[in-house]
C-alpha cells in the first residue's frame, strides 16, 4: 500500500490483481483509504476514484471492480458511521421498551443528540458536509435510511399505542429529525460548552412534546394524522409505497420529478 501525500494524489506505483477469493479484502484497504483520506481533507470535496486509487496503490479501474462511482464508494464508507448511529438509537429504544412507545421515541432522539455531540467528526462528514448529487430514485438507498427508519417505526408504534400525533408518521419522524439536526448542527457551528448538552436534550423533548400528546387517548385536539401531500412525498423520496390504507397517490410528484 501507498500512502499517498497531503494533496491526496499518491505516488500509485500500482498493485498486482489480488488473488483469487481475495477481493473482499482489497474491498477492505480501499474502504480504509477512503476513510484516511477523509479525516485528513475533513471533507469530501477533493475526494475522487483516482485519489483513492493512489492512497491504495491500485489503478482507478481496480476500484471500479468494486464501487460502480464516487457516490457508492462514499457511502459505503460512511455506512458503518450511520449503522453505528442507529444502532445506538435501537439500543436505547429496546431499553426503553417498559415505558412505552412515547419513552422509546424519546430515547432515541436522546441518543441521537448524544452521538452528535460524542461525535462531531463524524457527524460532520455525516450530514454536514454535502454529499454527492444523486437522482431521487436512488436517494432512497443511503445508509441514512437506518436512521429515518428506526424514527418512523417509533412513531408507528406511538400511533399503535394511541397517543395522538401532530402529523402523519413519515412527516413526523422527518421534522423530528429535521429538528434534531438542526440542534446538533448549531451546537457544533456556535458554542463550545459542554455544559450546553442537556439544554440539547431539552430541545429534544420540546420537538417530541409539539409531535406526539402527553398520553394515549389525550383531550387535546391533535390535527390531523392522515396522509397528506407533504408525508406521501416524504415517502415517495424514500421509497416507502403507499400510506397505510391509502391508494397510490396520481397528484404527487414522481421520485424524478421530486429530484428537479
Amino acid at each position: 500500500m501507498v500512502k499517498a501525500g497531503s494533496n491526496g494524489g499518491g505516488t500509485g506505483t500500482g498493485r498486482g490483481r489480488s488473488p483469487r477469493g481475495q477481493g473482499e479484502f482489497l474491498r477492505r484497504d480501499i474502504l480504509a483509504a477512503v476513510h484516511r483520506l477523509l479525516a485528513e481533507w475533513g471533507g469530501i470535496e477533493k475526494l475522487t476514484v483516482r485519489a483513492v486509487a493512489a492512497e491504495v496503490g491500485v489503478s482507478a479501474p481496480s476500484i471500479y471492480l468494486h464501487f460502480a462511482d464516487k457516490t457508492e464508494l462514499l457511502w459505503a464508507a460512511l455506512a458503518s458511521r450511520y449503522e453505528d448511529l442507529a444502532s445506538r438509537m435501537a439500543a436505547d429504544d429496546a431499553a426503553a421498551a417498559s415505558r412505552g412507545a412515547r419513552e422509546r421515541l424519546r430515547a432515541q432522539a436522546h441518543a441521537y443528540c448524544r452521538f452528535g455531540l460524542a461525535h462531531p467528526g463524524h457527524y460532520r462528514l455525516m450530514f454536514e458536509v454535502r454529499q454527492p448529487e444523486v437522482d431521487a430514485a436512488r436517494i432512497s438507498r443511503h445508509p441514512a435510511r437506518q436512521v429515518s427508519g428506526n424514527l418512523r417505526e417509533a412513531f408507528g408504534r406511538c400511533r399503535e399505542e394511541g397517543y395522538g400525533l401532530a402529523m402523519p408518521v413519515e412527516q413526523a419522524a422527518h421534522t423530528l429529525w429535521a429538528g434534531l439536526h438542526g440542534s446538533v448542527s448549531l451546537t457544533h457551528s456556535l458554542f463550545d460548552d459542554s455544559s450546553l448538552d442537556g439544554l440539547l436534550l431539552d430541545v429534544a423533548d420540546g420537538l417530541l412534546d409539539a409531535l406526539v400528546a402527553p398520553a394515549p387517548g389525550a383531550d387535546r385536539a391533535w390535527p390531523s394524522a392522515a396522509a397528506n401531500p407533504v408525508s406521501l412525498r416524504i415517502r415517495s423520496i424514500a421509497a416507502l409505497g403507499p400510506a397505510p390504507g391509502q391508494a397510490p397517490a396520481t397528484d404527487v410528484d414522481s421520485p424524478e420529478q421530486a429530484g428537479r
